[in-house]
């Protein structure tokens, strides 16, 4: 009996008590939500003066390079050990002989013909004065004054063409052996012992050990960056020229060198918009190379190298993250009622990780860095001040 009661009376309970509680509603007051401001990270805004930089990046070519070809002709007998690709060599150091042989012949006889019109000359010239002497007297006729003038101008001449000839074979001796012009490196050899060379033949190219540069091209308006005249022509002086900067990575490890901008090319290419600019470094000599340190490392020909050129001083800049930029020329500013607020400002350079503003912010004011997306004029953030 009891389980039959029992579902009705629990039924009948829950009647009375929906009865109750919609009979006797609880009211509750109502309030308006609280809107909590949202927290932002802000930057002070200062003047500064900025190291400005200007980035690019090249190839190593040589300063100097020489296609060394022989001025005279014949057989080598004898070739330097240092004249091999990939050689060093200093200014005036013996690389090759050829026979001299016959330009000793040469300069023998050249010797002996030079010998024999200086005594032409030198009889030319007595006679001509012991004529001028008899026709002083008038014991010689002027026709005779004349042959004698036209003998010593004839000897004089003859002296005069043995002695070219006299150098010349003395010149062609010398030349018989080849020597450095300048500190360099081998880069190619063509000639081996034994082999006959004609006059002007090829032997080697060499490259200027001393100096490299190095060719990179700038965009135009990363030339107004840099301190340097504009339409220069010929080449800056190197103590006032920019520095730069070079990495590069060589044998696995990125290594450093120091240069400078000491010329930019007059043609601007029309395709990129730019111009060429060559940077200098100059080389450590031979005995300063120590290959345990890198400082000490020749900057390679070939070598590809990023490069890093100081500019000009920039006053009065305000710097900032470069993402607190928004919609091109726009940044977040939070006035003194913690209100945000877009501004225009004008951005003088964009660079990597920071923009350079030079107006539209007055140093002091708080500039919103935090990425937030929904914002409106006006709205309300709580400012956490970022130490830079």
């Amino acid at each position: 009996m009891k389980r039959i009661l029992m579902p009705f009376a629990i039924l009948a309970g829950a009647i009375v008590v929906a009865v109750l509680l919609v009979r006797n509603p609880i009211e509750v007051d109502e309030t308006s939500p609280e809107v909590l401001p949202v927290a932002v990270r802000v930057l002070e805004a200062q003047l500064e003066s900025v190291q400005l930089a200007v980035h690019s990046q090249g190839k190593v070519q040589a300063a100097q390079m020489v296609n060394l070809s022989m001025p005279v002709s014949g057989p080598v007998i004898w070739v330097s050990p240092a004249l091999e690709p990939g050689g060093y060599i200093e200014a005036g150091q013996p690389l090759l002989r050829i026979d001299p042989s016959d330009y000793e012949t040469v300069v023998a006889r050249s010797r002996a013909s030079l010998m024999r019109e200086e005594a032409e000359a030198k009889y030319a010239k007595e006679d001509l004065r012991r004529i001028r002497g008899l026709a002083e007297e008038n014991l010689a006729s002027e026709a005779q004054l004349q042959d004698a003038e036209r003998g010593n101008a004839v000897a004089a001449a003859r002296l005069a063409d043995a002695q070219a000839s006299f150098n010349q074979a003395e010149l062609d001796l010398r030349r018989t052996e080849i020597k450095a012009p300048f500190d360099a490196i081998i880069n190619s050899k063509e000639v081996e012992l034994g082999q006959f060379l004609n006059r002007a033949q090829s032997i080697a190219v060499l490259y200027g050990a001393n100096e490299v540069e190095v060719r990179v091209p700038l965009a135009l308006k990363q030339l107004g960056y840099l301190d340097i005249p504009l339409g220069l022509r010929g080449e800056l002086d190197y103590e006032t020229a920019p520095d730069v900067h070079l990495r590069g990575m060589y044998g696995g490890v990125f290594h450093s060198w120091h240069g400078k901008l000491v010329r930019v090319e007059a043609s601007i290419d029309a395709a990129s918009n730019s111009v060429q600019s060559i940077i200098r470094v100059i080389q450590p000599s031979a005995t300063a190379v120590n290959p345990g340190k890198n400082k000490h490392i020749p900057l390679p020909i070939g070598l590809y190298v990023q490069a890093e050129i100081s500019g000009k001083m920039a006053n009065d800049i305000i710097v900032l993250p470069r993402n607190v930029i928004r919609n091109n020329n726009q940044v977040l500013v939070v006035d003194a009622e913690n209100k945000l607020y877009y501004r225009e400002v004008e951005i003088f350079r964009l660079e990597k990780e920071r923009v350079l503003i030079s107006s539209g912010i007055l140093p002091g004011e708080s500039i919103c860095i935090s990425p937030i997306q929904a914002i409106y004029n006006g709205m309300s953030v709580q400012p956490i001040n970022e130490l830079i």
